[in-house]
């Protein structure tokens, strides 16, 4: 195999739309629960693969690490669209923010997070586990890769957190504000889950049993959304659900589980 096709980018060009702070809610997240892994890394590189065709996002998400993190994160954004790149460039603050042509070889960096939303949504399903262990091989030891998916606005979404081993945690975050149905969370589940919301699958069972929840949750909604969120939770783990996290966590519309309660069966 010649150099350069060693050096093409692994993945295709997907759609590319994004919206500014439409990833604002995992962002968050990855602020409060992977600072340390930041904190403590000789170099704080984190990539942002397949930012789209604005790099709105990326910029947002340099902009929460640095603020709420550590002020010297690197950000490098990631898209095999040489276009994408170069309409990027002039939203780039060496040595904070840069961008640059890689897939999920993830362009030989060695980032201690890599943040890949809405990218292996437009993949077959069989192509996911291939993808993890791509992205996951090329982190730097100790390194996670956080992937999912949300809605056009960023008021549903999904994410997995994955390392060397594989996926650790699911989460699912809402607009409380917005939520009509737990159930409108099923949309917006990981590629990996999104065709395993059928009965028999533990990820099935989950959302009907939070959309149980919430429903005997509803005398709370005189109190607000939050309220009867934070209701909803908390019966489905005093029903016996391994709900991480605590309330503080809870009441910005987040659930997060261990992996091994909503693999799938087979």
């Amino acid at each position: 195999m010649s150099g350069a096709a060693r050096r093409r980018p692994l993945g295709v060009v997907t759609r590319g739309t994004t919206n500014p702070n439409r990833l604002r809610r995992v962002d968050n997240w990855i602020v409060s629960t992977c600072a340390d892994r930041l904190l403590a890394a000789s170099d704080p590189l984190v990539v942002d693969l397949g930012y789209g065709a604005t790099p709105v996002t990326a910029v947002e998400l340099r902009a929460r690490l640095a603020a709420g993190v550590r002020r010297d994160v690197r950000l490098v954004g990631l898209e095999i669209d040489p276009a994408r790149v170069a309409a990027a460039m002039p939203a780039a603050d060496p040595p904070g923010l840069t961008f640059a042509r890689g897939g999920f070889e993830l362009a030989g960096l060695r980032p201690v997070l890599v943040r890949a939303f809405n990218v292996l949504r437009q993949y077959d399903e069989r192509e996911v586990p291939g993808a993890w262990r791509t992205m996951t091989a090329a982190l730097a030891p100790g390194g996670v890769l956080v992937e999912g998916t949300c809605d056009e606005l960023g008021r549903l979404a999904g994410w997995l957190l994955i390392d060397a081993g594989g996926p650790r945690t699911l989460t699912l975050a809402a607009k409380l504000t917005t939520l009509g149905s737990p159930a409108e969370l099923a949309e917006r589940l990981p590629k990996a889950l999104i065709h395993r919301n059928v009965p028999g699958e533990p990820v099935h069972d989950l959302i009907r049993a939070l959309e149980g929840a919430w429903q005997a949750a509803a005398p709370y909604a005189t109190f607000g959304p939050r309220q009867r969120w934070l209701r909803a939770v908390t019966h489905l783990r005093d029903s016996g659900w391994p709900v991480l996290d605590r309330p503080h966590r809870w009441r910005h519309g987040e659930l997060t589980l261990p992996w091994p309660s909503v693999a799938p069966r087979t």
